[in-house]
């Protein structure tokens, strides 16, 4: 390929080690990627390059990885940013989102978890030049509190609280072969892993959680039926159901759809 049909990205990080894996673990003859130390240097790298993608880590000195990404937006919103993370920051990563972020991914993460995000990323862009051309995906009711493109969750009137994935996210996303979910009685938690979509690439899509809390109910229609994920997301195609803990807190985080 062409350097000039190169899809372009920018790893961002403090430690030049971190960089250097970074690139390594993503690096094909489809991306062109370059590396910067700082916010600082990463938006004047911007400038001259135009980035698809930048990869950012959340804390560092100077300008943080949530001031890039703030940075980043405004003077190009098309621009995808993926934010990585420590464990301590997981809400901020959340409230990442809020703010434009495409995705997080929490440390340590594989190789191959974040080849799966980058390539997810990317499959976006090809989405929704497809999407229209096609009729769109199912419109996500008022009333519901979500993680931006990711996860939804519904109060139910027992006090429980129904999550479900939110339909454009799995717009980039393949052919589902395999869903992962919690088992009734596991603890999940806001901003981490609740389930995992494996897709007929091969690649993981990880999907977060929009609340913490106790797993009671499963929908156990969704073994039989992935379709439905698609089909009828606000709805049949729910995965489960929780028992919250500090249910106030966690809407904080979240926007709510109108």
């Amino acid at each position: 390929m062409s350097e000039k049909n190169k899809r372009k990205i920018l790893v961002v990080d403090d430690d030049i080690t971190v960089c250097k894996s970074i690139s390594k673990a993503i690096v094909t003859e489809e991306y062109q990627v370059d590396t910067a130390l700082s916010g600082e240097q990463a938006l004047k790298k911007d400038l001259e390059e135009c980035y698809d993608l930048v990869i950012t880590d959340l804390m560092m000195p100077g300008i943080s990885g949530l001031d890039l990404l703030k940075s980043l937006k405004e003077k190009r919103p098309e621009v995808i940013v993926i934010m990585i993370t420590g464990y301590p920051a997981i809400k901020t990563a959340v409230q990442s989102i809020k703010i434009g972020a495409f995705d997080y991914i929490p440390k340590p993460f594989t190789p191959a978890e974040l080849r799966s995000l980058v390539s997810r990323s990317f499959k976006k862009i090809e989405s929704e030049e497809k999407a229209k051309k096609e009729p769109p995906p199912p419109k996500m009711p008022a009333g519901l509190y979500c993680i931006i493109g990711h996860t939804w969750l519904r109060k139910e009137g027992n006090g429980l609280v129904t999550i479900g994935i939110v339909a454009d996210f799995l717009k980039p996303v393949g052919i589902i072969t395999h869903l992962e979910l919690p088992h009734e009685n596991d603890n999940v938690t806001q901003g981490e892993e609740c389930a995992k979509i494996t897709d007929a690439e091969k690649f993981s899509h990880r999907i977060w959680s929009p609340a913490t809390g106790r797993v009671l109910e499963l929908n156990e229609r969704l073994k039989e039926d992935f379709s439905l994920l698609r089909r009828d997301p606000y709805s049949d195609g729910w995965l489960f159901r929780i028992e919250p803990t500090n249910l106030e807190e966690d809407l904080q985080s979240l926007i709510i759809s109108k």
